[in-house]
């Protein structure tokens, strides 16, 4: 088993199709097929499931998924250890979506002015599915939501993963225009909850926040620009940072109730860094 039949596992595994994969890799399919085949018989398992053009993972392919991607991490991060000349190669970074469009342009930009190197790919999530992906070797760090609430599920094993508070953001929720001001949950004059996926901790800590009032319909929209129109209806609530607000249009029209702050922490896995992890950790620090 080399390194280059791993990077064409997983290649073959996120695009589900040899011709995608071959165009990524700059490979002909025949020789991609060949050396998936090749390793499934090295490991004597199907790791894929072949339905037509599709390829599917098997559950040993989604085994071996795990191994594979921390295989390849721990080669990257040999790589960088051994070049004295600074961080370099593959870095993968999950983020909420609301951190990726209010705070990391300018760290991005920075970052990749000083270490042109690094080929840092951004992956945007929930925070529960960024920590699953975080334990899974499919990222080497994640920007996730601290809720300051107990009894609200994230995901975060602390035994395996340690954190450092990076930002601070102003939670909000957002009521449509002209909608009287509020002290609780119970004063809501609209049925449903514009949110992003169940994993968002945003979206959990609205949904503990509502406990108690008349039940709210949870409308699961895929951006916050779709989720400031639907609060423009009249007919729903939203609940997003108030960096994020701030950039949206037509975000100073709607009326607003504080839920309090939460903390953006920057996690990784406990015990292991690399180079490029810590240019990015003082990218974040600087601003």
């Amino acid at each position: 088993m080399d390194l280059s039949s791993l990077d064409i596992f997983l290649a073959v595994a996120d695009e589900q199709s040899v011709t995608r994969a071959s165009r990524r890799l700059g490979r002909v399919p025949s020789n991609v097929t060949t050396r998936v085949r090749q390793l499934e018989q090295e490991l004597g398992v199907a790791l894929f499931s072949r339905d037509g053009k599709r390829m599917r993972l098997t559950r040993e392919g989604e085994i071996f998924l795990t191994y594979a991607n921390r295989l390849i991490a721990l080669a990257d991060e040999a790589r960088g250890a051994l070049k004295p000349s600074g961080p370099a190669g593959p870095f993968r970074v999950g983020t909420m979506e609301s951190t990726a469009a209010s705070r990391l342009p300018p760290v991005l930009a920075k970052f990749h002015a000083a270490w042109p190197a690094v080929s840092l790919q951004l992956i945007t999530g929930g925070t529960k599915g960024l920590i699953r992906r975080l334990l899974a070797h499919e990222l080497d760090c994640a920007l996730i939501g601290q809720p300051p609430i107990e009894g609200i599920d994230t995901g975060y094993d602390a035994g395996r993963l340690e954190g450092e508070r990076v930002f601070t953001e102003d939670l909000l929720i957002v009521l449509p225009p002209g909608h009287p001001p509020i002290a609780k949950a119970a004063d809501l004059r609209v049925g449903s909850l514009a949110a992003l996926e169940p994993g968002c901790t945003y979206r959990a800590v609205a949904e503990h926040w509502a406990r108690g009032a008349r039940r709210l319909q949870v409308q699961e929209l895929g951006s916050y620009h779709a989720m400031l129109a639907a609060v423009s209806t009249g007919n729903a609530i939203g609940v997003m940072p108030r960096s994020v607000l701030d950039l949206l249009p037509g975000g100073s029209e709607v009326q607003t109730h504080r839920l309090g702050q939460i903390e953006t922490l920057l996690v990784r896995r406990r015990g292991e860094a690399s180079p490029a992890f810590e240019a990015f950790r003082q990218a974040l620090a600087e601003g």
